[in-house]
């Protein structure tokens, strides 16, 4: 079992910059990746970023490519999305998601409760 805790979120205008952080415990040996999914209101949740937990490679959605990056820090088992030049269509509710090596990146098998993060325009 994981458990996931985000933090960060908050209300920010556009070009603004955000840091999501994401607090890991449990068996984190059984977890591959590590990725940070978004729903806007009324819209699916989405794949934002993702991080391999030990090779540390990362893949990212079109829609945030060059804007955001992922990171990992495997001593605090903690990860983060730096959220660069946001735009409103960032808005949206963003979850930190775990997940086994037979999943893929846009799949998770464990999630956090969410943090909102509102952006301005």
């Amino acid at each position: 079992q994981v458990e996931l805790v985000e933090s960060g979120g908050g209300l920010v205008q556009a070009g603004d910059s955000l840091r999501l952080s994401c607090a890991a415990s449990g068996y984190m040996f059984s977890i591959s990746r590590m990725s940070w999914f978004r729903q806007a209101p009324g819209k699916e949740r989405e794949f934002a970023a993702g991080i391999r937990w030990n090779s540390g490679s990362t893949y990212y959605a079109d829609s945030v490519k060059g804007r955001f990056t992922i990171s990992r820090d495997k001593a605090k088992n903690m990860v983060y999305l730096q959220m660069n030049s946001l735009k409103s269509e960032d808005t949206g509710v963003y979850y930190c998601a775990a997940t086994r090596p037979s999943g893929s990146w846009t799949s998770g098998d464990y999630w956090g409760q969410g943090t909102q993060v509102t952006v301005s325009s």
